[in-house]
């Protein structure tokens, strides 16, 4: 008798969160085998669902009967695990997929021919997970076909890499919050990270998302859903080893030198709305503030504490996370030292003095007015409060009392309030995670995650897509020139010379000095391709002379030298990742570019207000404004530019670089003096 075909599906992805059944093929009894725990996991949703264990040799495992393979089943399973050896892999899944399969996870790893599986599968209308993954599981709809044991609770982890998955599933555990989903996506076989992820846009379970990616292709449709799950308000914490393995390369220009694979992957998580964190210690770390508290309204952070010593050291991590600690308005510091002892330190940081002795609620009164304060985005609480309790037993209810009060005051300014404790598993710790406080065992810690949640906050940026550009694309530098003024890019004066005999022209046309370049060289001032500072026709042509003999016949440019004041060079590229798209890249420019390595990376294109974030976020944004009374420069003017040129980088697909280098900025405007346009090659 044949099995009963599978019911359709109202999603394609359902079935690997809530099959109707399942079958582990490959089922041992062997707790050290994949198959052992898969069939163990699936039994503990027998209650919900049908589960069939598939064992050739029909053996008993974990009590239960087996079957010696799909056909002796009752009915079709919907979702099927495959733990059975690589080179068997393909016969199993097409006998599934002529019983009416619907679903696939992958578990094995060095599976033959898998593309074709992959394809196969999908032209039977199923889909798969895997290969090479770990497991799957749901806490809404106890599926668990995974190695391990799992904790349910607010966040969904998909991971690329099964071990990393797990650790950041132990971690949630370790720390009280647990996971709703997790898929370990293996190879990709099939089903991508981006459908998983579109989702969970929808699942009431999950509220965090965390996503473990060692590559970005299809890197367009992960922007879009992690933008989904942003508006679904839904907050992604990112992992990755690489980006995208095209960006790792250094490229021929020093816009492509200049910028690492994590400098993409950042850019396009800023428009998506997302956040990238370096292990998975710090990922669950800021879920935790997450899932406990809304973001900070800005970088401006108040730090209390009753320890000198400990408010300093929060004060110097915290300004170099990149937060604020500003100085306190005179109103609200004499409102703070009306509160507090004399003596105690009230501008910020706060050091209580011994107020918090004499009376703990000196620490809840002091909070709750940082808290109420529009000077302030958020608090961070150090030293010993939260461990009162645990060495004087007769203030235990009374710090319990004054922590209810502290998350009531979070709660009602809607900022967020960060502890640091100095002990772990007590009392009162238990009520900040109740009051929904977030606790941490190291200052550096709690600020770490304070500042990963201000970088959320700040992301997610709206973009549009520009007119697709055709326009080709030539050669050297001026093909470059061509290209880039009509973007709106001002270039000097110039004369293309091909030999000595066209130089009598340039008199005519051009102001001395003069500047002699080799066009069609990428990198110029390296190979002697580029002379500055000529005084009349007499110097060029022994110039001319001079760098014809060194590299031969050519397209050589005679430009005016940009003699005006005050100017500071920049440098202005762009590139095209080609899993994540183009990207805008500015920063101090020069020979020196990539010494100093100062550069600002956004996902193109942006707006001018965009711009100027970028520019201001450059170590040499001072020089820009004036440094030692000298004038500031035309930043509108620059970031004007920025906007042009990154424009031009999305717009046009067979751009794969872009480079300005030096963008001389002055106060009347600024005006390109190198350019560079590298196409797109198959």
């Amino acid at each position: 008798m044949a099995p009963t075909p599978a019911p359709t599906t109202d999603s394609d992805l359902r079935v690997f969160c809530d099959p109707a059944s399942v079958a582990v093929v490959g089922s041992t009894a062997d707790p050290a085998k994949w198959g052992y725990w898969l069939a163990k996991g699936a039994l503990s949703g027998r209650h919900r669902r049908q589960v069939y264990l598939v064992n050739r040799s029909r053996a008993e495992i974990l009590g239960e009967a087996s079957h010696a393979d799909l056909g002796e089943l009752p009915t079709v399973p919907e979702l099927v695990a495959l733990c059975v050896p690589g080179p068997h892999v393909s016969t199993v899944v097409d006998q599934a997929l002529a019983l009416g399969v619907r679903g696939f996870l992958g578990i094995t790893s060095g599976v033959p021919d898998e593309p074709g599986i992959a394809k196969r599968i999908r032209a039977a209308g199923a889909r798969l997970v895997g290969m090479n993954s770990l497991g799957l599981y749901d806490a809404a709809h106890e599926l668990c076909l995974a190695w391990g044991q799992f904790t349910a609770g607010p966040i969904a982890v998909v991971s690329q890499s099964g071990q990393v998955g797990s650790e950041i599933a132990l971690l949630a555990a370790r720390s009280g919050l647990g996971v709703s989903r997790f898929v370990s996506i293996g190879n990709q076989t099939d089903v991508r990270a981006a459908e998983l992820l579109g989702e969970l846009a929808a699942d009431e379970a999950t509220r965090v998302v965390a996503l473990y990616l060692e590559s970005f292709a299809g890197g367009a449709e992960i922007v879009e859903a992690l933008t989904l799950l942003r508006r679904a308000g839904k907050h992604t914490i990112v992992l990755t080893v690489g980006g995208s393995e095209a960006s790792t390369r250094l490229a021929r220009s020093h816009t492509g030198s200049l910028t690492s694979s994590t400098d993409v992957v950042d850019a396009a998580l800023r428009v998506a709305g997302a956040v990238r964190v370096g292990t998975p210690a710090e990922l669950v770390d800021l879920a935790r503030l997450l899932l406990a508290s809304p973001l900070p309204g800005g970088r401006r952070v108040a730090i209390v504490g009753d320890s000198g010593g400990q408010t300093g050291i929060a004060a110097d991590v915290t300004s170099a996370a990149g937060l604020r600690v500003p100085e306190f308005s005179t109103g609200l510091e004499s409102a703070l030292a009306g509160q507090l002892p004399t003596g105690a330190a009230c501008s910020n940081p706060v050091d209580l003095a011994g107020a918090g002795e004499q009376d703990l609620a000196s620490y809840s009164d002091i909070v709750a007015r940082l808290l109420n304060s529009d000077e302030v985005d958020a608090v961070v609480l150090t030293g010993y409060f939260g461990t009162y309790g645990a060495d004087t037993p007769s203030l235990a209810e009374r710090e319990l009392e004054i922590l209810r009060r502290m998350g009531a005051a979070s709660a009602a300014a809607g900022k967020p309030l960060l502890v640091h404790a100095m002990v772990e598993g007590n009392a009162a710790l238990d009520e900040l995670r109740a009051k929904s406080i977030p606790a941490y065992p190291a200052i550096d810690t709690a600020v770490r995650a304070l500042a990963n949640a201000a970088r959320l906050a700040a992301s997610g940026r709206e973009q549009r897509r520009p007119a697709r550009r055709t326009d080709p694309i030539e050669v050297g530098y001026l093909g470059a020139q061509k290209l880039l003024r009509d973007t709106g890019i001002r270039f000097p004066s110039c004369v293309s010379v091909r030999g000595r005999e066209d130089l009598g022209v340039v008199a005519e046309r051009l102001a001395a000095p003069y500047v002699l370049k080799a066009a069609w060289l990428e990198h110029k001032s390296e190979i002697g391709g580029v002379m500055v500072g000529i005084a009349d026709t007499e110097a060029l042509a022994a110039a001319f002379d001079i760098m014809h003999a060194a590299l031969g016949d050519g397209d050589y440019v005679v430009e005016e030298l940009d003699t005006r004041p005050n100017t500071v060079e920049i440098l202005l590229g762009a590139r095209r990742d080609p899993d994540l798209g183009a990207v805008i890249v500015v920063g101090a420019g020069g020979t020196e570019a990539e010494v100093y390595r100062d550069v600002a990376v956004e996902a193109a294109p942006v707006d001018p207000d965009t711009a100027r974030t970028m520019l201001e976020r450059l170590t040499c944004f001072p020089l820009l404004r004036g440094w030692r009374g000298k004038p500031a420069v035309d930043i509108d003017a620059l970031a004007a530019a920025v906007a042009a040129v990154s424009e031009l980088a999305a717009a046009h697909p067979d751009i794969a670089e872009i480079e300005i280098n030096p963008l001389r900025v002055s106060p009347d405007g600024v005006l390109a003096v190198d350019a560079l346009v590298i196409e797109q090659h198959p």
